[in-house]
């Protein structure tokens, strides 16, 4: 694990930030029974943590982008494995669904669930 960190994942964010969201949105989906039943709002709290679970996606693709302008080229065309532009694709898909998601929480600080 300490490996992935420092080195990074290019793709990380391109499937750890929809992963978040798909999460998110079922999480949410299931808990409406519960908060109705004992009006707590987990909606915000639920959509903090899993937009810090696609940030974390983000960083870890960064990581490989950051990384990526160190290590040398497979040919000397500069054409094989597309690393970087991988990595700055998972970072905007991380950024993005990361932004979906608190959009989806601040919407659960306004409607709690039960309205009808």
């Amino acid at each position: 694990m300490i490996s992935f960190l420092r080195s990074g994942i290019p793709s990380a964010g391109i499937f750890i930030g929809p992963t978040a969201w798909l999460l998110n949105t079922q999480i949410n989906y299931a808990l409406v029974p519960w908060i109705c039943a004992h009006k707590v709002g987990l909606v915000p709290l639920v959509a903090c943590i899993m937009a810090l679970v696609s940030l974390l996606g983000g960083f870890l693709s960064w990581r490989a982008f950051d990384r990526s302008s160190i290590m040398p080229r497979a040919d000397s065309a500069g054409a094989g494995r597309p690393h970087r532009f991988t990595a700055i694709v998972g970072i905007a898909m991380a950024a993005l669904f990361a932004l979906v998601i608190l959009v989806q929480g601040a919407a659960g600080v306004i409607l709690h669930g039960c309205e009808r």
